[in-house]
């Protein structure tokens, strides 16, 4: 999938720049609501009820309420501005998935890593791959109702963040919460390409 202005119309002015971005996180840390929340168009969702035959390898602790799953990608799509649309796409959380994550992550401008404090290791794998990769990304926080709300610079300890990335709190259910995390990761990615930092390409076009 090849993003930016349409070749049809680069002439038009009024064409938006079109960038693709991913949400990724934990199981259960509500990637599939920020989406739905977000979208204006209805979501793609590749949910699938969870079985006792996953129980061995999907650690629900902390979401036992959950009764299905993401199993291949959430996408949807939302417009900043008439210059800016952006596709989402939520990557799935377990483990046994994760295979899935380079092709979703192939062309992408930037990522969401969503956080429950509740479960903060859960967010390790997430940041650990966007930051091997080199690809921009916002850690933001899902603020449970039942869950603790630490001050940003204690989190960014927590999981040993660099400091240009940015760590914001918000409400995956919210559609102006979301937006501005998304609005983050765009301007943070913008930074970082102004500064000549670059995403590293896929391991097959690496000479």
């Amino acid at each position: 999938m090849v993003f930016g202005r349409s070749k049809r119309n680069q002439a038009a002015s009024a064409e938006p720049v079109t960038l693709k971005l991913l949400v990724a996180g934990g199981f259960g840390v509500g990637k599939t609501t920020l989406v739905g929340s977000v979208s204006e168009i209805k979501p793609l969702r590749t949910e699938e009820t969870l079985t006792e035959a996953g129980r061995p390898v999907d650690d629900i602790a902390g979401v036992e309420a959950k009764s299905t799953t993401t199993v291949a990608m959430d996408f949807g799509r939302i417009t900043i501005n008439d210059a800016l649309v952006l596709y989402l796409f939520g990557t799935p959380g377990q483990d046994r998935f994760w295979f899935l994550w380079d092709e979703l992550a192939y062309g992408a401008l930037g990522a969401v890593v969503l956080v429950d404090t509740r479960r903060l290791e859960d967010s390790f794998a997430g940041i650990d791959y966007f930051e091997r990769r080199r690809i921009p990304f916002t850690v933001a926080v899902n603020h449970f109702d039942d869950a603790e709300l630490y001050p940003a610079e204690s989190l960014r300890e927590a999981l040993d963040l660099d400091e240009e990335v940015p760590v914001m709190v918000c409400d995956a259910r919210s559609r102006g919460s979301v937006r501005d995390v998304l609005v983050s990761v765009v301007e943070h990615a913008m930074r970082r390409a102004a500064a000549g930092q670059q995403p590293e390409p896929r391991p097959e076009a690496v000479s």
